[in-house]
């Protein structure tokens, strides 16, 4: 009792909202996609305790005090990632008011930070956490800059601060995109972001010279350049979004050079030069429906990308760039099965491998002890468009399924 009224005091002062996350769950019966060594477990039984996963396996004893969930029939997976979305900084697109990652200065762009404008009561976090998805980086777009500003990593679940890491990358554009904002051409493009990498180096190396004005001027405010040194020290990746396969070779060479932790998106040609992003070593977020080509650095563009990108070795994890449906990450990962890509590396690509890419396999990605109780049950394959989510639980919180959406389709009923 007195456990209960101290968590209970706890999460008013924090102002936690929904449910309490101090209980022991049990769910029973379940075919469990762990993404662990453990793999495919039959008759599986899941044990939660306080929010995180206590125990997963095949005849495991459950405890006496555990809630149990019946879930004979019922597929569990870790709960969806989406790697690149708009979630609480876009809620109506065609109004301006509402979208808050774009900035249109040039003063101030690789400071700019999604994270102090993310809106945790926005009505597309539920829309989106009701269908599985649990974990999502929000990324910013570019404005009158190829360098668009730093992302976030957010959970889905009920509590008023949805941030898990703010600052988790730096965004920025090259290909067609960054020419037209860099003047025009490709090549003054690569020079802008060469020149504001260098510029970050040089200043966080001088900076006493810089504030006594003894040394030269840079290309970059300030703030840019205090935001872009971790990322000149490799210490904050870098996703550059691009298409183009002679783009893709063109910043691969330029992270080498510079020493980058380096993330590409797009990719929509990775398949051209994928043994090329294998021997770097670079990861890429996909959208795997992206089978036609919107312009010409787009003209390879097949449903086959993410399916002989990992054949390549190439470490791939799924995004969509979207608010209101980055829910239907798990739609094209249907479809990247059914053109060549293997049901398990699809279902990866939305869990274990973003967790990895993120910095997050120590505590979300797979069905293992001591891991975030994120995790999904669903009323059929995953992966298939007809199969919908039963039960959803975000850092062990029962997730209320339903949204404005279900609550406009009940009233209207």
């Amino acid at each position: 009792m007195k456990r209960a009224l101290w968590i209970l005091g706890l999460a008013a002062a924090m102002g936690v909202q929904g449910p309490l996350i101090a209980e022991t769950v049990a769910i029973t019966g379940a075919t469990l996609q762990t993404m662990s060594p453990a793999g495919l477990l039959e008759n599986g039984t899941l044990v939660i305790v306080d929010g995180r996963i206590a125990a997963v396996g095949v005849g495991i004893p459950i405890p006496p005090d555990a809630r149990r969930i019946d879930a004979r029939g019922r597929v569990v997976t870790p709960g969806l990632f989406n790697s690149l979305t708009r979630l609480g900084i876009v809620e109506v697109s065609a109004a301006e008011g509402t979208g808050d990652g774009q900035v249109k200065s040039d003063r101030i762009t690789a400071a700019f930070d999604v994270a102090d404008a993310i809106n945790p009561r926005s009505t597309l976090i539920a829309v989106n956490r009701i269908e599985g998805l649990t974990r999502a980086i929000v990324a910013p777009q570019p404005g009158s800059s190829l360098i668009a500003g730093q992302g976030a990593l957010i959970h889905l679940g009920l509590s008023a601060d949805l941030l898990v890491r703010e600052r988790v990358a730096m965004f920025a554009a090259l290909g067609e995109q960054g020419a037209e904002l860099a003047g025009g051409a490709r090549g003054a493009a690569m020079l802008r972001l060469r020149e504001a990498l260098q510029d970050a180096a040089d200043y966080a190396a001088h900076r006493k010279e810089f504030a006594s004005g003894d040394r030269r001027e840079y290309s970059l405010s300030r703030l840019d350049l205090e935001a872009l040194a971790p990322v000149a020290r490799g210490e904050q990746p870098l996703v550059v979004a691009v298409h183009r396969a002679s783009d893709i070779v063109a910043v691969l060479r330029l992270a080498k050079q510079l020493g980058l932790r380096l993330i590409l998106a797009g990719v929509t040609e990775g398949w051209k030069v994928a043994r090329e992003i294998a021997a770097a070593d670079v990861p890429v977020l996909v959208e795997p429906l992206d089978n036609l080509p919107q312009s010409f650095e787009q003209l390879g563009a097949t449903l086959e990308n993410a399916a002989r990108l990992r054949a390549a070795g190439v470490r791939v994890a799924f995004m969509n760039g979207d608010a209101h449906n980055a829910r239907n990450v798990r739609q094209s990962a249907g479809n990247a099965v059914a053109n060549g890509m293997s049901w398990h590396d699809a279902l990866a690509a939305m869990t274990i491998v973003p967790a990895g890419i993120w910095g997050l396999a120590d505590r979300y990605g797979s069905l293992e002890p001591g891991k975030d109780a994120d995790l999904v049950i669903w009323d059929g394959d995953p992966l298939e468009v007809t199969t919908f989510a039963d039960m959803v639980f975000i850092r062990g919180q029962e997730i209320p399924m339903e949204s404005r959406q279900t609550l406009l389709r009940d009233r209207y009923r």
